[in-house]
């Protein structure tokens, strides 16, 4: 699993340097969460990050960070909206330009979602993008019936330990299993140019031995998109 997040976290910190050294200098990062990538990341002079989540979770990492002393690197606009509600336009409201060339990233965040709600998501995006506009994602993973049943399981159980120590989150209770449009092809349908790469052959280009996996967690299999606007 920690193999696999830092897998993970290099992936986007890559396309968010791609897309910088192409010029792009507008970045939103959907349910942005705890990313510190607007601190972290060496971002070039002009660029101007959007972070957008819930109010609350927003609330919070910023006064974390405050707290510390932390300065961001670029100039951060935190927008907070709950992406049920319309961001798109709390987004433009906190000065986003869609007539600039945008890397959008959702990390993790497409299991989060019903398949129309994924679906939505895409289609908002798509909508503020220019031309040469940029997305990362991770499409979820396709379950059969017996899967999805031994993965609700495991995370009943961890959930159960989790409790043990104080910390009471069900994630059966915010994931959908529900079959859903395939993210590369709803992508590629929408005038999107798709690029992927599975988790196995992200170990492989980082000189990384295969990790343990099995046929629920299936890290090797996962797909992270990357995908230009043309």
């Amino acid at each position: 699993m920690i193999d696999n997040i830092a897998i993970r976290t290099k992936f986007y910190d890559d396309f968010f340097g791609d897309a910088t050294t192409a010029g792009i200098r507008q970045v939103v990062i959907l349910a942005a969460g705890l990313d510190t990538r607007a601190y972290r990341l060496p971002w070039p002079p002009g660029t101007v990050v959007y972070e957008i989540d819930q109010p609350a979770v927003i609330k919070f990492k910023t006064r974390a960070l405050a707290n510390l002393n932390a300065e961001p690197n670029a100039e951060r606009h935190a927008v907070a909206v709950d992406l049920r509600n319309d961001w798109p336009t709390a987004l433009k409201n906190a000065g986003f330009d869609p007539a600039r060339p945008t890397a959008f990233s959702a990390e993790g965040l497409l299991s989060y979602l019903p398949p129309q709600g994924q679906d939505r998501l895409l289609d908002a995006i798509t909508a503020l993008s220019a031309p040469d506009s940029r997305l990362a994602t991770q499409s979820p993973l396709v379950l059969d019936l017996a899967e999805e049943d031994e993965k609700k399981m495991r995370m009943k159980s961890a959930a159960e330990a989790w409790r043990e120590r104080g910390f009471d989150l069900d994630l059966t209770e915010l994931i959908y299993f529900d079959q859903r449009n395939d993210v590369a092809d709803y992508l590629a349908g929408s005038g999107w140019q798709v690029t992927t790469s599975t988790g196995k052959e992200l170990f492989a280009a980082q000189g990384l031995p295969p990790f343990e996996d099995d046929h629920i967690t299936r890290f090797a299999d996962r797909r992270y998109i990357s995908a230009v606007l043309k």
